[in-house]
């Protein structure tokens, strides 16, 4: 479970829906990768980056459930990408995050996107991702 890096809380339920912060690419603390998603790098050299972004995501909706409880689909997805001045493979980049969540949940996780270019995000991640899920 992903721990928050400031005073915030990592996932919010409200009936059942689950709002969960943006989750950078970490594990136990740390970015897997940094710096800017650069626009001559292969797109397949950040996908674990998006991948383990979106599996804290969903890790932070499902540790809301009750017991009996299970994510019924996930609602909508945002991923923020910094690229350098050149990347233009947003929609590409999160498709990544799509095909895990379509792995994970079948059609429950196929759900509405928004792909976002920033200039930068918290720590020097190349992507942050949030998501708004369904629990029953």
């Amino acid at each position: 479970m992903p721990a928050p890096q400031g005073r915030y809380v990592v996932a919010k339920r409200r009936g059942d829906l689950v709002f969960t912060a943006g989750m950078t690419p970490r594990r136990a603390g740390a970015l897997i990768l940094e710096g800017p998603v650069r626009s001559g790098e292969p797109l397949e050299r950040y996908r674990p980056a998006l991948i383990l972004a979106c599996s804290n995501a969903l890790d932070a909706i499902r540790s809301l459930a009750m017991p009996g409880e299970s994510v019924r689909e996930i609602m909508s997805m945002t991923v923020f990408i910094a690229g350098d001045g050149e990347f233009r493979a947003h929609s590409q980049l999160a498709d990544y995050a799509s095909e895990y969540l379509y792995q994970q949940l079948g059609d429950g996780g196929t759900c509405t996107r928004a792909a976002v270019g920033v200039n930068t995000l918290p720590s020097g991640a190349p992507v942050e991702l949030q998501l708004v899920g369904a629990i029953c």
